[in-house]
């Protein structure tokens, strides 16, 4: 069930970094952590390039180290507790993955988690450390545009807290990995970027769907189930 759950987990990282409100500002954001712009990039390629990359990865593990601590505190506080409370854990977990999943569909519209979200970032010297700030900001501050994604990954570290820390930093590479390939390939990624935002839409209604499932597996403690078909899979393979 862990690794089903791991996973998931990288996905679910993956469609932050899709969001509708964030991918397209992610090109022009790094550039400007970076004290740099889009078109120095392209003229100046070699400085420019380290600097946003360099940039991108401070920022990267702002939320990274966030996220990680965030796991361990999860853990360590919740590994302890009883099972008849695990049980109630998952029944109220279930219910709210189900409704992170209808918000994502968009059926259920909270402004607080799904209104328009843009970088605001207010700083007259660009630093490696203003980059790794602002990553730290991002964790903390939920982005709206990812607050049902990453809210679902937190209920569900909540309800299976022996895995909280593995499930959090391997939201935190599904989040940043992409981060950090735009920060290499920041010219080529904006025309990339341009075509894939149309369609993005779509994602978040099949992964709100995702959701749905998966807080019907936590809330009827049957999660399980998805491994147990991975190993019938094997079986038949074989």
């Amino acid at each position: 069930m862990a690794e089903v759950t791991l996973v998931f987990a990288f996905i679910a990282g993956l469609v932050s970094f899709l969001s509708p409100c964030v991918l397209p500002l992610v090109p022009a954001f790094l550039t400007f952590l970076a004290g740099t712009t889009l078109d120095e990039a392209k003229e100046n390629f070699s400085h420019a390039r380290v600097k946003i990359f360099l940039s991108s990865v401070f920022f990267v593990l702002g939320f990274s180290i966030v996220f990680s601590v965030l796991g361990v505190l999860l853990q360590s506080v919740l590994s302890s507790v009883a099972y008849d409370v695990r049980t109630y854990l998952g029944y109220v977990g279930g219910i709210l993955i189900i409704f992170f999943g209808l918000v994502l569909m968009g059926i259920i519209k909270i402004p607080a988690l799904m209104g328009e979200h843009t970088f605001k970032v207010k700083s007259d010297r660009a630093s490696y450390f203003t980059s790794f700030l602002f990553g730290a900001a991002f964790a903390a501050g939920w982005t709206p545009c990812v607050g049902a994604v990453l809210g679902g990954i937190l209920t569900l570290a909540v309800t299976n807290p022996q895995t909280a820390f593995p499930l959090m930093v391997t939201y935190s590479l599904g989040l940043g990995v992409p981060f950090l390939l735009v920060g290499l390939f920041v010219s080529q990624s904006k025309q990339a970027i341009n075509a894939i935002t149309p369609h993005l839409k779509w994602l978040n209604i099949v992964f709100g769907i995702v959701l749905i499932i998966l807080g019907i597996l936590v809330f009827t403690n049957t999660l399980s189930l998805v491994a147990n078909l991975g190993f019938l899979n094997d079986l038949l393979l074989k």
